[in-house]
């Protein structure tokens, strides 16, 4: 998927992934193709051929495609065939039509997942192609928050003008972009949940924010970098969302530690002043933020995400080891549990909700090994914000049912992928100028 072989600035494995970020987080979430006997967005049908090339690709030489072992490679290979497993053992029971279809649904996208994990591992194969895919990330983020500011500040919600030949809006959920927690607006942007929007701005502003220091460090323009790191940082406030605040702690309490002390003088600085923006922009919002911690022991929703345990736990003692079929326990019929965990346990038992943790860990390793391997700072401060930004699906797994969000999802299972990345070209010893490595340098091997 390389044409052309490691580092063409030609189409390549990238120029898809970039092509499916956008398909992700620019085009509503609500917007399914039509004509289809089940609800698939664009951006699945590009996952969906993103494994079919890397599929075709195996069967060449020339078309610059990594072969060989990878640690999140074996990873993604183990993932899906446990998810493929629990799938078999669902079946093979009897299920409802309407659960039966979808456990049907979740396994197509657990294979668009696998293809979005190979794609990204395999066909990214110099780092300038892994910063085009990741700064696409960052773009789209920034136009999702625009999008969501609109909708808070303006009550402007463009989701409503979008309409796409071909697509048409999904009738799995009739939840709206624009929601409410006290007294304020809560926005999703293109997403389908406030939530989904938090999580993901929370899991992409420190790209922003690397690949801004970066410009600074080569003496390149950082102003479209910050300016894209502020925008979505307004979507994360927008959102209203506690996860999406306890994940962005997730990810600072590693940056910090990895970080040079200027760095995070700097950006604690850019943080009071920007708290200081929101204040003056969106009155009450800080308030309401303060309010979700200081009130957690008595908060309504906390509550009603805790007293469900005792019964998620017989419902998953129902079916231990492989669980009753992922997909099958959903809102319209069953009893709602905001957390990823009880989910699992319930949908693919012991061994689904093992392979789920197994594999964010497996990223996070290789992320932080890659880290290791290589002697270029920028290199070094990217793998470090692959694995914080990993943290992130771990601790949100335990505030809302994280696999039911695509955008989310689709970010964890592109960054597992981008950590594959890494650490094959730091122990091919691959570099690129311009991009994440610096021009004539030299990634130490392992």
């Amino acid at each position: 998927m390389a044409v052309g072989g490691p580092g063409a600035r030609s189409a390549d494995g990238a120029t898809l992934l970039a092509l499916f970020v956008l398909a992700q987080f620019v085009i509503p979430a609500r917007l399914v193709l039509r004509g289809l006997p089940m609800s698939l967005t664009v951006a699945d049908i590009v996952a969906l051929l993103l494994l079919l090339l890397w599929l075709l690709a195996q069967f060449t030489t020339t078309l610059g495609v990594a072969k060989g072992r990878n640690p999140v490679r074996t990873g993604i290979f183990t993932y899906g065939m446990v998810m493929l497993t629990c799938y078999g053992f669902a079946v093979l029971a009897y299920l409802p039509s309407d659960e039966l279809n979808l456990a049907d649904h979740s396994l197509v996208l657990l294979v668009g997942a696998v293809g979005l994990m190979l794609a990204t591992c395999d066909g990214v194969r110099a780092p300038e192609r892994l910063d085009l895919v990741l700064k696409t990330v960052v773009v789209a983020g920034a136009i999702v928050s625009v999008v969501a500011s609109l909708q808070y500040l303006l009550n402007i919600d463009l989701t409503t003008h979008m309409v796409i030949p071909g697509l048409r809006h999904t009738s799995v959920t009739d939840t709206t972009a624009v929601m409410s927690r006290a007294d304020l607006r809560r926005v999703a942007g293109t997403l389908g949940h406030p939530i989904e929007l938090g999580v993901v701005c929370a899991m992409i502003i420190p790209f922003g924010a690397h690949f801004a220091f970066q410009a600074r460090s080569r003496g390149e323009p950082a102003l479209r970098w910050w300016l894209c790191t502020v925008l979505i940082a307004a979507g994360l406030m927008f959102s209203v969302s506690r996860s999406a605040v306890l994940g962005l702690a997730a990810i600072g309490c590693v940056l910090f530690v990895g970080w040079p002390v200027r760095r995070w003088l700097v950006t604690l600085a850019a943080l009071v002043a920007f708290l200081g923006a929101v204040k003056v922009a969106a009155p009450g919002l800080l308030g309401t933020f303060f309010s979700l911690f200081a009130n957690a022991a008595s908060d309504d929703s906390i509550l009603y995400r805790t007293h469900d345990y005792p019964f998620a736990m017989l419902e998953a003692a129902k079916h231990p080891i492989f669980g009753r079929g992922a997909g099958t326990w959903y809102a319209y019929k069953h009893q709602v549990f905001d957390n990823q965990y009880l989910l699992s346990l319930v949908e693919t038992g012991v061994v689904g909700a093992v392979a789920f943790v197994a594999v964010i860990l497996c990223g996070l390793v290789v992320a932080l090994r890659a880290r290791a391997l290589s002697a270029d700072e920028n290199v070094r401060n990217l793998a470090l914000t692959i694995a914080a930004c990993l943290l992130v699906p771990l601790v949100g797994a335990a505030t809302f049912d994280l696999l039911s969000y695509p955008g989310v999802t689709a970010l964890m299972f592109l960054l597992i992928g981008a950590a594959g990345a890494m650490l094959r070209m730091a122990r091919d010893g691959v570099t690129g100028g311009g991009g994440v490595g610096d021009a004539g340098g030299r990634v130490s091997r392992a």
